[in-house]
């Protein structure tokens, strides 16, 4: 049997989900942050009602 430890995740941002525009200001962040060489992306996190801009790497 294998068993997989969950990637590293450093989060780079949050924005709250009630936000009037969604997840838009979290999408930016991250699009700017790829734009920069950095690998964002955009996950929701239930437990905090937050958008998270994570990147697998532990340094920013």
């Amino acid at each position: 049997m294998t068993t997989a430890l969950p990637a590293q995740r450093t989060v780079l941002e949050r924005f709250p989900a009630g936000h009037p525009r969604g997840s838009w200001p979290a999408d930016e962040y991250a699009a700017t942050q790829r734009a920069q060489g950095i690998d964002a992306r955009v996950v929701m996190d239930l437990g905090s009602d937050q958008f998270l801009v994570v990147t697998n790497t532990t340094t920013r």
